[in-house]
């Protein structure tokens, strides 16, 4: 009998849904990309919609559905928390409870009712769906687990391994003790929105020297050998509260939280420093800890810290395995794939299959659709055959102009991976702050990504091994920092590789600039301007494109020059259209 699992992440944020047919990943993607809101928690129904249309089914054949945690549990813990802090904790004890209330108890019954679905509805642990949305993607048949974010149910860290179809959590640390939660009260600290900015933080530490590390470690947190936390609790409020820190923090650090869009000082960039580095050795010494306990040779990272492409790519150089595997979608979103692969593979006990080849799990879109879309709207464009769109835009890049790349199945997880991507030459200096301002209108100190050609990573990067998912960091080579508009200020990057296996055009794309220029790199960044989801249809990618400064936008195989559209421009329907929120 053939299966088909949906799992579902939903109602805290990052929601998403992923199909399972026969023990084979068909979809998998967030909610955000189809609402066009950034985080968007709400019950993934354009999500859920777009997984059974691209299984070619409907809702009658699902067999098993699964949620990526356990809600009544995250509940315990909402009201045991809230009885031992009250009365501090009453304000939020009442925003909570309506939502809980209303909604988030309710979640089987929601999900019976939106799915019209009376087969097998599982929960599992929320650091469980983690565990397995790494473990069952990976290419390992035996692996050391660590997981990491902010808050489960309960816990916020755990440690296991993984042997074929089956997931052993054996150890854990606990609300309130949270890594996670630690960098995002930083994250509020420096004037940034939690649970969305965190990587700015990362971002920002390499401008800093981390002068506050001490501090941290003598006042704010207590770490042991096996990589626990204890937090002093003084300093946080996010125990009981709407704050993430209580006011004693500020007179620590000798500021007050820094109002969002100000000016960065040189503190501000000192206390991201520290607290990156101190979430390094922490990660670092978990890592140590579960290979001591599990003599393993390989580990899988997954919740939201296994995003911090630094600490990554510091564990693979200084920890103690020889492979480490994170899965692009790591945080809460990927908790679909993971609820799904674990009734298929440790449930439903079916074989586990061939690692993921890819990220490329979201909607695509044909060639005659994209025509009819322009041609309804009556936009000027010039179709090309691939091997003349190649070469163009190859062309293009190294004349200096910024393209929107726009191609096949959209990626699943935060970053751009070369089908929703804004593409630049790496080479040029001024590129950084072009695409930055001008194009994604965000902060001038965020840095950009390289993607390389797989074989020449080791030419240019620190690095021997691949990174197709945008998830390690490496020092940019001495002899070759002729690509500044991706090396971060201490000689960093965060790196993708492109094989053809993975992704032949965009790998083919590549090797004509490469062919062209003598350089196998180019800028890459996510396709969507500061504060909007990445782009998922053609609609939206060409709205991103009218309303920045892009040069150019490949659809498919078609060109649209951004000099050819100051028709559209004239229309005042269209311009309304264009105009930025």
């Amino acid at each position: 009998m053939s299966t088909n699992v949906l799992g579902i992440s939903a109602f805290y944020h990052d929601s998403a849904a992923c199909l399972i047919q026969d023990g084979k990943l068909v979809a998998a993607a967030s909610e955000e990309r189809f609402t066009r809101k950034k985080h968007d928690a709400s019950f993934p129904k354009c999500a859920i919609s777009y997984c059974l249309k691209e299984g070619g089914i409907n809702l009658k054949d699902l067999t098993h559905v699964g949620f990526y945690e356990k809600p009544f549990i995250k509940f315990e813990r909402i009201l045991i928390t809230s009885l031992s802090t009250f009365p501090k904790s009453f304000p939020s004890y009442l925003k909570a409870m309506p939502v809980w209330l209303k909604e988030k108890l309710w979640t089987p019954q929601i999900i019976r009712k939106e799915l019209e679905f009376r087969g097998p509805l599982y929960f599992i642990e929320h650091h469980r769906s983690h565990a397995a949305s790494s473990f069952f993607a990976s290419p390992f048949k035996e692996s050391a687990i660590l997981t990491i974010d902010g808050v489960g149910e309960w816990s916020t860290a755990t440690y296991g391994r993984g042997v074929d179809n089956n997931i052993e959590l054996f150890k854990e640390i606990r609300f309130p003790h949270s890594l996670g939660l630690l960098y995002s009260a930083f994250t509020y600290y420096l004037g940034f929105k939690v649970n969305s900015a965190e990587y700015k933080v990362m971002g920002l530490a390499p401008y800093g020297v981390p002068r506050y590390v001490d501090l941290i470690f003598k006042e704010l947190i207590d770490v042991r050998d096996d990589g626990s936390i204890f937090l002093n609790m003084k300093y946080f409020s996010y125990e009981y509260g709407l704050k993430m820190i209580h006011p004693k923090f500020c007179t620590l650090f000798g500021r007050e939280v820094r109002s969002p869009e100000t000016k960065l000082e040189q503190f501000h960039k000192d206390v991201a420093a520290s607290i990156q580095k101190v979430t390094e050795d922490i990660v670092l010494k978990m890592a140590r800890y579960v290979h001591q306990e599990t003599k393993l040779k390989n580990l899988c990272l997954a919740g939201g810290v296994a995003l911090n492409c630094v600490a990554n790519g510091k564990l693979l150089r200084e920890g103690p395995f020889e492979h480490i595997y994170v899965q692009p979608a790591a945080g809460d979103a990927g908790g679909a794939f993971g609820i799904a692969s674990f009734i298929t593979h440790s449930i439903l006990k079916n074989s586990r299959q061939e690692a993921w080849p890819h990220a490329y799990w979201g909607p695509q879109f044909s060639t005659s659709d994209i025509k009819a879309i322009l041609d309804q709207k009556g936009v000027q464009y010039h179709f090309l055959e691939k091997p003349e769109l190649l070469k163009r835009v190859a062309q293009l890049i190294n004349e200096q102009h910024v393209i929107g790349w726009f191609q096949g199945r959209m990626e699943f997880g935060p970053r751009a991976l070369g089908n929703r991507s804004i593409l630049a030459d790496a080479r040029n200096p001024k590129n950084k702050d072009t695409v930055n301002l001008k194009i994604k209108f965000r902060e001038s100190f965020r840095p950009f990504a390289p993607t390389i050609l797989e074989d020449k990573v080791s030419d240019y990067f620190e690095l021997n091994r691949p990174s197709p998912y945008m998830l390690l960091v490496a020092q940019v080579k001495e002899n070759k920092r002729e690509i500044p508009s991706v090396t971060h200020v201490d000689g960093s990057a965060r790196i993708q590789t492109v094989s053809k296996e993975q992704n032949e055009l965009f790998y083919d794309l590549i090797s004509g600039f490469y062919r062209l220029t003598g350089c196998p790199v180019i800028i890459n960044t996510s396709f969507n301007v500061r504060g909007e989801p990445i782009v998922c249809t053609p609609e939206d990618a060409f709205r991103c494109f009218m309303r920045t400064n892009m040069d150019y936008l490949v659809l498919d195989q078609f060109l649209l020059d951004k000099k050819e559209m100051k028709a559209l421009e004239k229309d005042s329907d269209w311009q309304k259209e264009f105009e930025l929120d």
